[in-house]
């Protein structure tokens, strides 16, 4: 009886220690958030943010999960001094006013032991928004030069920019939005 007890025990106990959260820092080397839109009808457009922090909470064994990320709204490019100043303006993302963007991830949804999807709040400009992104690429493996678990994820949403105060010049440059994220983190230690 005290052997049954005990394997129990210590089964319970490695399944609780298999399902801990883990923390990832994201590397701001390799994670650009981008967005896409329609200019005018004659071409999609897709500039992106060089600046990202933040961190992404796993916990694979019990599939659940969370996110905390700021982008450096300054850190806009789209290819050229001036128009990366023109979207800083007023009329879209007011970085005067509103230096970074944000997104809490406070959802997962897993298929098998890979994320598929995150849901959270999007702030934008000062206005906070639901929106879930699908994770269409997943993996986790030791880092070949740092030698630390590292996970990357590609994902993508999309929005409507009018919904954030930014509408200007729509429907001829399109109010919808595809937001684009290639993300890396690292195990923190």
């Amino acid at each position: 009886m005290k052997r049954l007890v005990l394997a129990s025990a210590l089964a319970t106990f490695a399944v609780a220690a298999q399902a801990e959260p883990v923390t990832y820092v994201i590397d701001s080397t390799h994670t650009y958030p981008a967005f896409t839109y329609n200019h005018l009808g004659f071409s999609n457009q897709t500039h992106r943010f060089n600046k990202t922090t933040g961190t992404i909470v796993l916990d694979r064994a019990a599939k659940t999960g969370s996110a905390d990320v700021t982008i450096d709204a300054k850190s806009v490019d789209a290819g050229s001094a001036i128009f990366n100043e023109h979207i800083q303006a007023a009329d879209f993302f007011d970085t005067a006013q509103h230096p970074t963007l944000s997104f809490k991830g406070t959802k997962f949804t897993f298929n098998d032991d890979k994320p598929a999807s995150m849901s959270g709040n999007i702030t934008i400009k000062g206005v906070t928004k639901p929106i879930t992104f699908e994770i269409t690429d997943f993996n986790c493996a030791p880092h070949p030069m740092r030698k630390v678990e590292t996970c990357g994820a590609n994902a993508v949403a999309k929005l409507k920019r009018s919904e954030f105060n930014m509408g200007k010049n729509a429907p001829l440059v399109s109010d919808d939005v595809t937001l684009t994220l290639a993300v890396e983190a690292f195990k923190k230690q």
